[in-house]
């Protein structure tokens, strides 16, 4: 019922409109793309030092896992 009160935007009009969103979209994926590759970074850069300093992540991951499931904040706490 609501389309029949809205103006019709012509079918121009409505592809420009998809082309836009699409582009925005595509530049904001891009950006998420790229905070996740600084975030992966940041992750095996503390991963390293931990190693360096002699905690055995593995080994917390495997013996965490025998006793129960946790989310690896809870193993990464302790």
């Amino acid at each position: 019922m609501a389309k029949e009160d809205e103006p019709q935007m012509s079918k121009e009009e409505q592809i420009g409109f998809h082309k836009g969103s699409l582009s925005t979209l595509a530049k904001e994926r891009q950006e998420m793309m790229r905070i996740l590759g600084v975030v992966e970074q940041l992750m095996q850069m503390h991963l390293t030092e931990l190693k360096n300093l002699g905690v055995d992540l593995e080994k917390i991951a495997k013996e965490a896992k025998k006793k129960e499931k946790k989310p690896i904040e809870d193993i990464l706490n302790k």
